[in-house]
């Protein structure tokens, strides 16, 4: 009896997996048929609102153009990503080990994260011209703060007693943060990492359309003074593409370096 309950219980597990993972393909697939039913059954005209085969149609039409503005933003955007998680986990370090540097840094990071990263783009443009540098930095502004804040909380709130534990089997403040303090901000640092990749994407894509002659964004706003819609939803979608990417990428790294820390989510 306990046998058979048992692989019902597997087989109900193996039910669940299946559906949660077409379940995001399913919704996707009935949310564009609705679009596309909706677009022909009420004429909605292509510069207003493409239907999804309009956008397909500029996806192929635009293939090459649209791959060449799109690995420039993929560069932009990764290399302004990969520097915000240099520096938001050493920062994050810097400031989790110490409570005194947390208390005087924190308001100021706040007060930076506050000021509409719009606004910084001109200064970048007069320091670094029109290019890609512009849209490096502005990647890094949006996407540093998130990975700073995550693993600086994740090393200022080790318990008490898990410290004084430590500290009476001979630990210094180092092995303490490296022992402890680095497994117990990993949950943390991988949950901003998911959110600083699609926020390094927007950083990119708006400098893109202020200060750049290539990439999505630049595209974007081209196919927009010509009023090509369907090519502006192609960037969209291309976009959207690249940062889900992104996002299954670090969710993935998260699962093989962090699971131990979401085994009742997984069970």
């Amino acid at each position: 009896m306990s046998i058979n309950r048992r692989e019902e219980r597997a087989a109900r597990a193996r039910r669940l997996r299946v559906a949660r993972r077409i379940m995001p393909w399913l919704l996707t697939a009935l949310i564009l048929c609705i679009w596309e039913i909706a677009c022909r059954a009420f004429s909605i005209p292509s510069f207003l609102l493409p239907s999804p085969s309009q956008i397909i149609a500029a996806l192929q039409k635009y293939a090459e153009v649209i791959s060449d503005n799109a690995l420039v933003t993929l560069i932009t955007t990764t290399i302004g990503f990969a520097a915000a998680v240099a520096v938001g986990l050493l920062g994050g370090l810097a400031i989790g080990a110490s409570a005194f540097v947390y208390s005087g840094v924190y308001p100021l990071l706040v007060a930076f994260n506050a000021i509409p990263k719009v606004a910084l783009v001109p200064v970048f443009v007069l320091w670094c011209g029109i290019g890609a540098v512009p849209a490096v930095l502005t990647a890094f502004a949006l996407s540093f703060f998130p990975i700073l804040v995550n693993v600086a909380t994740g090393l200022a709130t080790i318990e008490p007693e898990t410290e004084d534990l430590m500290r009476s089997l001979g630990a210094t403040r180092w092995e303490i943060l490296v022992k402890i303090g680095l497994p117990r901000a990993m949950p943390y640092m991988f949950a901003s990492l998911k959110v600083a990749v699609t926020l390094a994407f927007v950083g990119s894509i708006i400098s893109e359309t202020v200060a750049s002659n290539s990439g999505i964004g630049f595209l974007m706003l081209a196919a927009s003074s010509r009023f090509e819609v369907p090519l502006v939803f192609a960037g969209l979608t291309v976009i959207a593409v690249m940062a889900v990417i992104a996002y299954v990428a670090c969710d993935l790294l998260e699962r093989r370096m962090a699971g131990w820390a979401f085994r009742g989510r997984q069970a």
